[in-house]
């Protein structure tokens, strides 16, 4: 699906989005599979993944990695590989955004493993297959919001790809296998409605690790404002953003959803 959009989206040239770590590298990873976001997801196809220049805290580190061992075990993987380091300031690799639904139906939709279905905690789920990393993470600036990849970086970086194994892959079946732009908010409402009972009961040790990931993601939010400011200094000017996107930066702030369970508490 890489390269694909619908006509009324953003028209990026290899868009690519910055990240906090461990949220970037685990996404680049194939462990996480749902990136949550305030906005629907302006893409289909191949998205970039940049880790911002924040260096992550031990304990954010600590409660990430415990709240996916805990929703891997609801689905029978006990043995989760986490990467041995979490680098910033880089481009880390790529996944393919096949669509986009809203939290309610992605929490309820059925055909989803149970661990996935607990991703979905922001309002807007990026629903991420096919991961893929650098062989070697380049050195680079990120900015808010999707932006384009240079062309430079963009050719150095498409012939050093490697596919990763993810510890459970993920197919996300579009409502209609003849239209890949399908997938998207309200378009599977109906079996969400049908499954509401389907909501995972959490154990206490889960209910531990969401508490403990969510406070993790709400403090990286709230240290938010310097790396903005920073990364606001040394940016480049887009003349390809659309007004309602550049809205949308300046309404949710740089990075606001990385941190998948920041919104909802």
């Amino acid at each position: 699906m890489t390269g694909l959009r619908k006509p009324e989206m953003v028209n990026y040239t290899n868009p690519c989005l910055t990240m906090h770590q461990p949220w970037a590298s685990l996404l680049v990873y194939g462990i996480k599979r749902i990136e949550g976001r305030s906005w629907p997801a302006p893409i289909t196809g191949r998205l970039w993944i940049h880790a911002a220049g924040k260096v992550p805290e031990r304990a954010t580190i600590k409660a990430m990695e415990d709240f996916y061992r805990e929703i891997y075990g609801l689905d029978g993987i006990t043995d989760v590989e986490f990467p041995q380091h979490y680098p910033v300031s880089r481009l880390l690799g790529c996944v393919e955004v096949v669509g986009c639904v809203n939290c309610e139906e992605a929490a309820n939709w059925k055909v989803l493993p149970e661990g996935v279905r607990l991703e979905a905690q922001t309002e807007f789920c990026w629903l991420c297959e096919n991961p893929r990393k650098l062989v070697v993470p380049f050195e680079m600036r990120g900015y808010p919001g999707i932006y384009s990849l240079e062309k430079k970086i963009y050719d150095a970086a498409s012939r050093g790809l490697l596919p990763i194994k993810s510890p459970l892959p993920v197919k996300f079946p579009l409502p209609d296998p003849h239209d890949p732009f399908s997938l998207k908010p309200g378009s599977i409402s109906a079996q969400a409605r049908e499954k509401k009972s389907s909501v995972v009961e959490k154990s206490s040790s889960l209910s531990v690790a969401i508490a403990a990931a969510l406070a993790a993601a709400t403090q990286v939010n709230k240290n938010d404002e310097d790396l903005q400011i920073n990364i606001m200094q040394n940016r480049e000017p887009y003349s390809f953003r659309s007004q309602s996107m550049n809205k949308s930066v300046e309404e949710d702030g740089f990075d606001e959803g990385t941190s998948d369970l920041a919104e909802r508490k």
